[in-house]
């Protein structure tokens, strides 16, 4: 059992307490817990952990059915999204809206809201979450914890887009390992990171707007990681990333649109719009291959802007600018707790890394963890 674990009582207790203010969880399943935690065979691997599950679904996943045969103890499903809604939208939990543990007047972000909450207020040590756009590594950098979304395919997931994977929220990166080790098939522990590793930084993945708040918070925590010893930043005029702006081809891929193979004879209207969404994806591949077979690692903001009021973002302010592109791309992204803006609000550290190298990025995660302890206001 990982230190600082606490036990199904005692996070019940503080979902009792707890909730009712911050909104986190649709469903608390107290009888059932208890009931299980009392039987829980206490040699398996993750025996007695209490753990929240997305929505109400979340039960049902493949994650969370292999977290309760490695002994762990779910108590309750987390909000998302509520009905009639659109989906850049947050959350509603049995009590009502979702807000922020940071900063009620803000979101916490989703669509994995309440899992976020729940871990950063204390209330559970572990969550499930799936990430399509962002939906986990966003309220993971708005609520100050660590959040996972895995390579596509690496676990099943019901998304017949293949944009949404499954994904982890935590408050170390220790836990996500430990949550990886026992939902993967032929898990194989990483070595130990070999310092610094190889990186580059790219503020804006070259075509987003950010926040210079937002971006002087990351920018200070990869210096550092690079002051640490924990990352060397490759500053050679050809090692920098640029993608497309993918957000069109997101949208489209979403939507169910047929890919295309763009030519000559490109058509015109949704024809056309699918033609080019297929070149920018395919394009954005070409330039991710290519990184990654020269650059282990990169290092980005998970979203361009703060948390935003519950009213919205406003218009055309898109905070999954910066991490739906991995969703198309199919790559393991990782958000870690980067520090605060001066009005108090969390921001996080996107860590990419390569197809199917899970393990490896949590690897990473968790040096820099140890080099980016974070100081709340």
């Amino acid at each position: 059992m990982s230190d600082g674990w606490w036990s199904v009582g005692e996070a019940l207790d503080r979902i009792e307490r707890l909730d009712p203010e911050l909104c986190a969880f649709i469903e608390v399943w107290h009888a059932r817990a208890m009931a299980l935690a009392g039987s829980v065979d206490r040699r398996l691997p993750l025996a007695g952990l209490p753990f929240a599950v997305k929505g109400p679904a979340g039960i049902r996943s493949y994650a969370a059915r292999r977290l309760v045969a490695a002994g762990a103890v779910p108590v309750g499903s987390t909000a998302v999204p509520g009905p009639g809604t659109y989906w850049q939208t947050w959350g509603r939990g049995a009590h009502g809206r979702t807000v922020n543990p940071h900063r009620a007047d803000r979101t916490p972000g989703g669509s994995s809201a309440g899992s976020a909450v729940a871990v950063a207020a204390g209330m559970v040590p572990l969550a499930t979450g799936s990430d399509g756009a962002g939906s986990v590594r966003i309220p993971a950098a708005w609520c100050g914890v660590f959040g996972l979304k895995t390579t596509r395919g690496l676990l099943p997931s019901p998304d017949r887009t293949g944009l949404a994977t499954a994904g982890v929220l935590t408050r170390r990166v220790r836990d996500a390992r430990l949550y990886l080790r026992c939902v993967l098939d032929g898990y194989e522990e990483a070595p130990r990171a070999r310092t610094p590793v190889r990186a580059t930084y790219s503020p804006d993945l070259g075509f987003a707007r950010t926040d210079p708040a937002v971006e002087a918070v990351v920018r200070a925590a990869v210096d550092r990681l690079v002051a640490a010893g924990a990352v060397r930043l490759d500053e050679a005029p050809d090692s920098s990333l640029s993608l497309l702006d993918p957000r069109e081809t997101w949208l489209a891929v979403r939507g169910g649109e047929p890919p295309r193979t763009a030519g000559p004879e490109a058509g015109s209207g949704a024809d056309a719009r699918a033609d080019v969404c297929v070149d920018v994806r395919a394009e954005n591949d070409r330039r991710l291959d290519a990184y990654f077979a020269r650059t282990p690692l990169l290092l980005t903001l998970v979203t361009p802007n703060r948390p935003h009021g519950h009213e919205g973002p406003g218009p055309d302010v898109y905070s999954t600018a910066l991490t739906w592109a991995f969703n198309l791309s199919g790559h393991p992204a990782a958000s870690l707790p980067a520090g605060f803006t001066p009005d108090g609000c969390p921001v996080g550290l996107q860590l990419v890394a390569e197809r199917g190298a899970d393990v490896s990025l949590l690897e990473i995660a968790r040096v820099a963890e140890e080099a980016l302890p974070i100081v709340r206001p």
